[in-house]
């Protein structure tokens, strides 16, 4: 490993025009390599970047006139770069991510890391964002890295060592940080309807989100929860703290809130990961794998959507042209809880959007994220609909009790319709 100045780091020696880079996503993203790489661009012309999910205001849609980015969807930041044109979603679920990475499919030349400084050991932590960086570096010909004295280091299933990486350059920057989404009383109702649904010793997943904040907020007088998540949040160190949290009866890693990503504050989420064993972070043919998830008992899947249609068909991906979500983990936690024992997914979200139109509808206006064939509960402020192994005219039925009472009558005329002779 070479260590140079800030200043003085020059990406043209590292990086080849047309290379495939690599960022860590989310709260990860190495934000002074970020700059400099998008301030060199025109040194390596062509370069393709891949994304996870994205935060900061880095990149914009102005750099494409050299870099051509590619990402999961449009989550956070890169929404803007969906909607310029300049990002080009790539449709797949994130346990399939590692393997296109090994494939070629999504190229790692080069990987940009944001790192923790060494321990006593001299091991690196990958801090905030170990899902699939560890096989981008087995595939990547540089590893550049910002060693971020801000960086919490968390455990992670392995260490990385100074043999791993390239070229280092040594920061000392707040990370980038995502709050708790704020909820309200639609969310709080939400979470009361799925109470039922998650009980003492029930393993967690909890996707990003107000509804699903409401739900983990909703949890403390349980006991003995477990937390097996690609992501977590400060909400869930309040869990662990008023001790709802044990982790004892997952049926693998007791003790153990496995993640793959920490979206939180520096003061709540990021201390109390710090050299604290009760957190470990993991790679997504970890936290993702279905033969993993399969294991873990009782495990619950919470995630939101943009809309779901009559029949049970998930849409979180975009709205017309407009990608807002992403693909991301859902049907891998949504066929996980179904394999699982005692297992359940839920699907939660406002019966309306904010001008009143229902969120409920008859035909989806974005592509099929969870297939009504794979989809178990969906729950609004309004109920929840069952709907595993239920027909179509039960299906609509349900999911008509769980819309907005406006627009129930339009629905149910709706689904007649297209659904001929069976309603």
């Amino acid at each position: 490993m070479r260590t140079i100045d800030l200043a003085r780091l020059d990406l043209a020696q590292y990086i080849y025009p047309g290379d495939g880079v690599i960022f860590q996503q989310g709260c990860g993203e190495a934000l002074s390599l970020g700059e400099a790489f998008a301030q060199q661009r025109a040194a390596y012309s062509g370069a393709r970047v891949f994304f996870g999910s994205g935060f900061s205001r880095t990149f914009e849609p102005q750099h494409a006139d050299h870099l051509r980015f590619s990402g999961i969807g449009g989550i956070g930041s890169l929404r803007k770069l969906a909607s310029a044109g300049a990002l080009d979603p790539i449709p797949c679920h994130i346990s399939a991510i590692e393997g296109l990475i090994r494939a070629g499919t999504i190229r790692a030349e080069v990987v940009m890391l944001q790192v923790s400084p060494p321990n006593e050991r001299g091991e690196y932590s990958f801090g905030l964002v170990n899902d699939y960086v560890r096989t981008a570096i087995e595939r990547a010909r540089v590893v550049v890295a910002e060693v971020n004295r801000q960086i919490p280091w968390s455990h992670c299933d392995r260490p990385l060592t100074a043999g791993e990486i390239t070229v280092a350059v040594e920061t000392d920057r707040a990370p980038l940080e995502l709050p708790t989404a704020p909820f309200g009383d639609i969310e709080r109702r939400i979470a009361a309807n799925v109470q039922e649904l998650i009980p003492d010793r029930a393993t967690l997943q909890v996707g990003i989100g107000a509804v699903p904040e409401a739900i983990v907020a909703s949890l403390a007088d349980r006991r003995d929860l477990g937390i097996h998540s690609g992501m977590i949040g400060d909400s869930v160190v309040g869990l662990i703290e008023r001790g709802a949290v044990s982790n004892a009866h997952k049926g693998l890693d007791e003790g153990v809130t496995v993640s793959g990503v920490l979206f939180g504050t520096r003061e709540r989420l990021y201390r109390f990961a710090h050299k604290n064993p009760q957190i470990r972070l993991c790679p997504t043919s970890y936290t993702h794998a279905i033969g993993v998830l399969a294991r873990v008992k009782n495990l619950v899947s919470i995630n939101s959507a943009l809309e779901v249609d009559l029949t049970g068909q998930v849409n979180a991906e975009a709205i017309g042209a407009d990608h807002i979500g992403a693909v991301g983990g859902q049907l891998d936690y949504v066929r996980g809880a179904a394999q699982s024992a005692g297992g359940v997914s839920i699907v939660a979200l406002p019966a309306a959007g904010r001008q009143g139109e229902s969120k409920i509808v008859s035909r989806l206006s974005g592509p099929v994220t969870t297939p009504r064939s794979d989809v178990d509960v969906i729950a609004t402020e309004h109920g929840i609909a069952r709907l595993r192994g239920r027909g179509l005219r039960e299906r609509v039925k349900a999911m008509v009790a769980i819309a907005p009472p406006a627009h129930r009558e339009r629905l149910l005329r709706e689904a007649r319709e297209t659904l001929k002779g069976l309603l």
